[in-house]
């Protein structure tokens, strides 16, 4: 068992939430006079619920997660910063994260002036909790790991997550993202096990909500309780939990764009695995296929001028010659392939 106290931020185990009236008064009345809320324009003239909470017990039944705890953000990047503020002390503690990975981890932490130490995968975007714990010191407060990882697209080794999560004294925060996409079924199901994880997940990929900017953070009641400490207080919209409600309740929607997604993406691999320009691809667990390429700032370029945009990651650790193509419809990855193709007869 690890102890919040010890890892909390001193100032945010003595913060004194912000009370709204709709944390004061939750419940049927005929007549709201507490809010300073214009009275014309019903609905839309009230503050939504501070906490979600039908939002939360939806995403509760579907998730087989207890709805406290649940916290919903505005995106994964809320929760992101908010893990960062809660228990790391600006210009004391540190960060462990592998490379690469997903950027708003790093500026997260440099917007909160939180040092931010990197660990890089294998050549085969591999995670080693070894190389984790030597780069873990007594100031380390938190470790965020990707699985699915972005870029790399793989799900990272279950048993070297499992001895970070259980090895680390503080909070370890999985970004599962992805995980729609993956043969693999994910850490919620063992999110009780473990009460310093908090896993992150998205209605951006699988429900293709990226628009309403929402995403989920899963942890426990203790954790959450300190997350809806620091949010603002209303800062999941109306309009925003309304058309979530009314996507969550066809579920068997979802389902079959990731069906779909995912014979795309076999489909594109067996494509791309037969273009000369194409160098190497690799596995993915996510709605996107990482590959390398002779040229990627060439192909890229290239790609712009015929209106199809990809990401060129060859900047970045591991990742050199490489290009991130995200698995869009069929006609869109036959555009792309068609492209390709007639990148690989005449390059440059």
């Amino acid at each position: 068992m690890i102890n919040l106290d010890n890892l909390l931020r001193k100032n945010i185990k003595s913060l004194k939430p912000y009370s709204s009236a709709r944390d004061e008064f939750q419940g049927e009345a005929s007549v709201f006079l507490d809010a300073n809320e214009n009275p014309f324009n019903a609905p839309y003239n009230r503050y939504p619920d501070p906490l979600q909470q039908l939002l939360k017990e939806k995403i509760a039944g579907i998730k087989n997660v207890p709805a406290g705890n649940i916290f919903l953000g505005n995106g994964s990047d809320e929760p992101i910063d908010i893990v960062i503020r809660a228990f790391c002390e600006p210009g004391e503690n540190n960060i462990v994260a592998i490379d690469p990975t997903y950027g708003m981890y790093k500026v997260a932490a440099d917007i909160n002036n939180v040092e931010y130490r990197t660990v890089k995968l294998s050549e085969n975007f591999e995670l080693v909790s070894t190389s984790v714990f030597a780069a873990i010191d007594k100031n380390t407060r938190l470790v965020f790991l990707c699985s699915p990882n972005n870029p790399s697209a793989n799900y990272l080794d279950v048993s070297e997550m499992e001895k970070i999560i259980e090895g680390f004294e503080g909070i370890v925060v999985l970004d599962e993202a992805y995980i729609d996409f993956s043969n693999h079924v994910g850490f919620l199901p063992k999110l009780s096990k473990y009460p310093n994880l908090v896993i992150l997940q998205t209605f951006s990929k699988a429900w293709g909500l990226a628009a309403i900017r929402l995403g989920m953070a899963f942890a426990s009641k203790e954790i959450i309780s300190v997350f809806n400490k620091i949010k603002y207080p209303y800062n999941i919209n109306a309009l925003t939990q309304e058309y979530a409600l009314k996507i969550l309740n066809n579920d068997e929607q979802k389902n079959k764009w990731v069906k779909e997604i995912l014979a795309n993406r076999k489909l594109l691999v067996d494509q791309l695995s037969n273009i000369s320009c194409i160098k190497k691809i690799f596995p993915s667990d996510a709605n996107f296929v990482l590959v390398k390429v002779d040229d990627a700032e060439g192909l890229y370029k290239y790609l712009i001028d015929n209106k199809i945009v990809v990401r060129n990651r060859s900047k970045i650790a591991l990742c050199a010659g490489c290009i991130r193509i995200t698995v869009g419809s069929k006609g869109e990855n036959e555009q792309l392939c068609m492209a390709l193709k007639q990148y690989s007869l005449n390059p440059g």
